[in-house]
């Protein structure tokens, strides 16, 4: 993967080279090695296929905006069932021993017995191709097409190939390799100024055609690309009561956050195009919003804003958008049952004019001219967020005074907490930096009894720490959701002591365990669900603290958990 090969054929652009390219990566932890691992193997990538590998190296299997490729975990082990004849114990132990289905089914592959004596050599040309075939198998027959596919590719992979076909086709690379380092990658690959590659990135938003760009030193040839969705900025999260020492002296924006899901919509002259958070695109789920952006007199314009359930002047909780979000048809009784709003608080274009880089003031004052110049019938669904302007100094009872207010304000017309933002900052795409901060309170908190653990992943395959807890229904306990989060490492790791020796049935990387130990989980809301057998589930639910202070018979009631159901 060293020096400047000549352009190789497509043919010359095994899977293989990947694969190598991806166990070096692995095995170094300094950046700078990792990223001159993926220069050098991009350079010999012929440009045929450089695309496809740039997209690759950043852990994607496919472009951004383009359909996702709906093959999880369940399938590509029912792919590999297909061609290795694995067995459920097998694939439990080599589970059980790395934490992670690529490595278990490379491990499961390099001891099973080949199908045929006739494999055809991988190459990055067929599995893009293959890839592309898996996102769009659509129908009654989509599930067995997708594993048929991958089974095919399977058949004919060694077996560290077979980690990084899954690793990629599931979306859990686990290596190092992020889209941050790919760009960085590529400057150094091509020569080229690196902020002059995020730059590009930001414009197109598609690493494969950046890369082909810096290749052919054209980066500066990168324009606003309607229609191809952007990495979404990032906020850090703040504590409500602290210090707020996170803030560094200077002027903010604020605004309400808001419950409701994140979109990018790209105005192209009638033609508009919604992204979701995930940079899958969305717009047929929203038809009315789509409609209003793509009126007659609407500006060119790519902008960042909030998806809402919205009545009366007044946003609703965010389960009335759960009916939507998984519709592949939308008819005109769900658009009544649930109007949507989008609202909007920063533009990334307009027009020919890319915005990234300008400070949050400018784009702030862009954006109002923006929506000001809207025709009346694209103000239907559209609001602009409603910023404050404050500046913020050293002292902590001061910023409280500023902050906590305009917080209970936001609270008080519906919405999640209070964004901040730094009035000077750029636009990060996919980056949670020290600019922008949300302030959020947990409405409410409840005590309950851990049922069941699990092994976690990553750094955390030998620990015992995600939690599946219950509250008291009468006599017994009844689920109510799942935790991976909250607890520090030490706590983890002397709580797997416990649970290991307070085991009641051990299912593998599961554990049933005696119902004992009360935590105090936080949450966002609490809605109606048929997930657990409370009928009830939390929405991002967090473990606050461990409760060696209360037993299970004193642990919150599902009439307490039905008290605070949202509406």
């Amino acid at each position: 993967m060293n020096g400047e090969p000549s352009a190789p054929s497509v043919a010359e652009a095994p899977l293989l080279d990947y694969a190598a390219m991806c166990d070096a990566v692995a095995a170094t932890t300094k950046r700078n090695e990792k990223i001159q691992i993926v220069a050098a193997y991009l350079r010999g990538v012929p440009d045929d296929v450089l695309p496809a590998a740039a997209s690759f190296a950043s852990g994607d299997a496919t472009p951004p905006g383009s359909p996702s490729l709906r093959l999880g975990g369940r399938l590509a082990i029912d792919a590999a069932r297909a061609v290795f004849e694995i067995d459920d114990p097998s694939l439990r132990d080599a589970y059980s021993r790395h934490g992670d289905l690529g490595n278990a089914l490379a491990d499961l592959a390099s001891h099973a017995r080949r199908p045929s004596l006739f494999a055809a050599p991988l190459t990055i040309g067929r599995v893009a191709s293959t890839f592309r075939e898996i996102a769009t198998a659509v129908g009654g027959g989509a599930n067995k097409k997708r594993t048929s596919l991958f089974a095919s590719l399977l058949s004919d992979a060694t077996p560290a190939e077979v980690r990084y076909l899954v690793k990629l086709a599931t979306g859990d690379m686990r290596i190092g390799l992020k889209l941050a380092l790919t760009v960085d990658a590529l400057a150094v690959a091509y020569g080229a100024d690196a902020a002059d590659v995020r730059r590009a990135l930001m414009a197109i938003g598609d690493v494969g055609a950046v890369a082909g760009l810096a290749r052919a030193g054209r980066l500066e040839k990168a324009g606003v690309a309607y229609g191809k969705p952007i990495g979404f900025m990032l906020a850090s999260p703040l504590r409500f009561g602290g210090d707020y020492k996170e803030l560094e002296p200077g002027e903010y924006l604020l605004e309400d956050k808001f419950d409701g899901i994140r979109i990018q919509a790209h105005c192209d002259d009638g033609s508009v195009k919604l992204f979701s958070r995930r940079l899958n695109e969305v717009s047929r789920s929203y038809p009315e919003v789509v409609g209003a952006l793509a009126a007659p007199g609407v500006p060119h314009a790519i902008v960042d804003g909030e998806l809402l359930a919205f009545k009366d002047g007044r946003a609703l909780p965010f389960q009335h958008l759960q009916g939507r979000l998984q519709r592949k048809v939308v008819d005109a009784s769900h658009i009544e049952d649930v109007p949507l709003a989008l609202v909007v608080f920063d533009i990334l274009a307009e027009r020919d004019d890319l915005l990234f880089d300008r400070p949050l003031g400018e784009r702030r004052a862009r954006l109002e001219g923006w929506v000001e110049s809207l025709p009346a019938s694209a103000r239907s669904n559209l609001l602009l967020a409603v910023a404050t302007f404050v500046t913020l100094r050293g002292d902590a009872q001061e910023r409280a005074q500023l902050l906590e207010p305009a917080f209970d304000a936001a609270r008080a017309r519906g919405n999640e907490g209070l964004m901040i933002k730094a009035l000077g900052s750029t636009y990060a795409p996919g980056r949670r930096g020290k600019q922008w901060f949300k302030l959020k309170k947990e409405l409410a908190t409840l005590d309950c009894v851990v049922v069941a653990v699990e092994y976690g992943h990553g750094k955390r395959n030998d620990v015992l720490s995600d939690y599946t807890f219950a509250v008291r229904a009468g006599d017994r306990l009844v689920t109510i959701g799942k935790a991976y989060s909250g607890l520090t490492d030490a706590e983890i790791a002397t709580m797997t002591r416990w649970f290991l020796d307070h085991r009641l049935v051990d299912e593998g990387r599961r554990l049933v365990v005696e119902p004992t130990v009360v935590v105090e989980i936080a949450f966002d809301i609490i809605q109606r669900s048929s997930l657990h057998e409370s009928g009830l589930a939390m929405r991002f639910p967090r473990v606050v603290r461990l409760r060696p202070d209360k037993g299970p018979g004193q642990a919150s009631t599902l009439r307490d958990a039905l008290a605070l159901v949202a509406d």
